[in-house]
């Protein structure tokens, strides 16, 4: 699989926390398509399927993660 450069991936993370906080589910239609494109970005750039699990897996592979640290993925 093809690795989302580090620099991508913090700057899709940083965008959708921010509508996130915006509460952008709420906000106008091309706010919504906004995050949703975005989450699908993440989705695929770390192999995942939801967006819980993409943002995870997108800040571990961040520079300064705690790689060994995998206690948010076991259920």
């Amino acid at each position: 699989m093809l690795m989302a450069h580090p620099a991508v991936l913090m700057n899709l993370v940083e965008q959708y926390e921010t509508l996130r906080a915006l509460n952008a589910d709420d906000g106008s239609e091309e706010v919504r398509c906004r995050m949703a494109d975005i989450a699908y970005t993440l989705c695929v750039a770390t192999g995942t399927k939801d967006i819980d699990a993409a943002l995870i897996a997108a800040r571990h592979r961040l520079p300064g993660a705690r790689t060994e640290d995998d206690s948010l993925l076991s259920a």
